[in-house]
């Protein structure tokens, strides 16, 4: 679990980057997911655009993505979701 200085340094680390994957009305389908798990084991902190207008589905969507592939969400900045997830070798984020 990230502490709150650990999201804020995150946050800070992707204000910089696009959104690599995009989450469609559709909602989280397996080839979003395999996405996601792809950039994550190159980038370790990844930016995901979720295209739902409801925020409550954002979130949980958000949390659902983060949940199948075991990472964590750093932040929701509108429907931009930031995900984290430490590699297990040769991690280049080191946290707070």
């Amino acid at each position: 679990m990230l502490t709150a200085k650990q999201r804020q340094y995150l946050r800070g680390l992707a204000h910089a980057l696009s959104p690599v994957v995009r989450v469609g009305k559709g909602g989280v389908s397996g080839g979003v997911l395999e996405e996601t798990k792809q950039s994550l084991a190159a980038h370790e902190l990844i930016k995901v655009r979720i295209e739902v207008e409801d925020a409550k589905e954002r979130k949980e969507a958000a949390e659902r993505l983060a949940a199948s592939t075991d990472s964590q969400v750093a932040g929701m900045i509108g429907k931009t979701a930031i995900l984290y997830r430490e590699r297990d070798e040769k991690p280049t984020i080191k946290l707070p």
